[in-house]
């Protein structure tokens, strides 16, 4: 979701092995607590979905679920191994207004420079139907910096995503955090999100 080309990049080199990284035989916990948080039938939006595992789950749940993601190589995955229905696009191709009961922007705007968040989490509060529901998930840190293997990350502390989630008119009703290791085998804090539009 960033336009980051190198990061782009490395998501679609190596697509198929963050299939198989991130694959499950059921939805996680906190996959299956968002779901279950949605309306039957509701409309929801995987915002960089990556491979599409979990967008397949939660059509698969019964949600009409679309999915949006700025890697070729990742948008091919998820077509192919779970018959995702995605769209090759950046964040700023979200375009639907108050349509999503819930979004699952599941670590993937920390790839969003700093300075576009703001615009981002405002276009996301637009796209939520009334009373719709955001789960968002980052690293936290300051600064912004490339891992390992490349990939631009932007992080940002608990107080300041929580603010930034109130200017765009959503309120934070869940907050979970931990730390865990990722991708390039480099443990990291991260925090997620429920935030709400009334």
């Amino acid at each position: 979701m960033t336009t980051d080309r190198q990061t782009l990049e490395l998501y679609s080199a190596r697509a198929a092995d963050y299939a198989d990284r991130v694959t499950e035989p059921e939805p996680s916990a906190r996959l299956r607590a968002f779901i279950d948080a949605l309306p039957r039938g509701g409309r929801v939006l995987d915002l960089g979905c990556g491979p599409g595992n979990a967008a397949a789950a939660m059509a698969r749940a019964g949600l009409d679920t679309d999915a949006l993601d700025a890697a070729a190589g990742m948008v091919d995955v998820a077509r192919r191994q779970f018959g995702v229905q995605v769209r090759l696009g950046t964040f700023e191709d979200v375009d639907i207004t108050r349509e999503y009961h819930g979004i699952w922007a599941n670590f993937s705007l920390l790839h969003a420079p700093r300075a576009d968040m703001p615009g981002h989490l405002c276009r996301l509060h637009d796209a939520l139907a009334p009373h719709g529901l955001l789960h968002i998930g980052l690293k936290t840190g300051s600064g912004a910096r490339r891992d390992g293997l490349g990939r631009l990350y932007t992080y940002f502390t608990r107080p300041e995503i929580k603010d930034l989630l109130t200017q765009a008119g959503l309120t934070v009703e869940l907050e979970e955090t931990g730390s865990e290791t990722g991708f390039d085998g480099v443990e990291a804090p991260w925090v997620v999100l429920w935030a709400r539009r009334l």
